[in-house]
């Protein structure tokens, strides 16, 4: 899993946070104007998401008997920004400027899907 310095060089990444399971900032580096406040509530935002994604897995993986867990990471994006999670660490994101296997990669350090595999398997369906 890649450092907050390592994120903030990934293309798009302006801020990158990381957090405790209960929500508690532990660290922090942006190249925007990020107050401690919103920082901190960054942290707590990625964390509460991440337990409820955690629950939903979990409880989606018994239903569906479709392995879920354990959770990787997740992202939301809406307007120009995405953010995006992997472990206890999140980031803010331009979406334009985002490689996502890139990001996933750094965030979560395996899992990626190359686009050879994904070509072999759109010919196999």
């Amino acid at each position: 899993m890649a450092t907050l310095d390592e994120l903030l060089k990934i293309n798009g990444v302006i801020a990158a946070v990381e957090f405790t399971a209960d929500g508690k900032l532990v660290n922090y580096k942006a190249k925007m104007d990020m107050s401690p406040m919103l920082a901190a509530m960054t942290a707590q935002y990625c964390a509460t998401v991440t337990m409820m994604f955690n629950t939903l897995a979990g409880d989606f993986t018994k239903l569906s008997k479709m392995k879920w867990v354990p959770q990787q990471g997740w992202m939301y994006a809406g307007g120009d920004w995405t953010v995006a999670t992997g472990g206890n660490k999140g980031v803010f994101v331009e979406t334009a400027k985002a490689d996502f296997n890139q990001l996933f990669q750094a965030l979560v350090g395996n899992g990626t899907v190359s686009r050879k595999t994904t070509r072999s398997r759109r010919k196999r369906a």
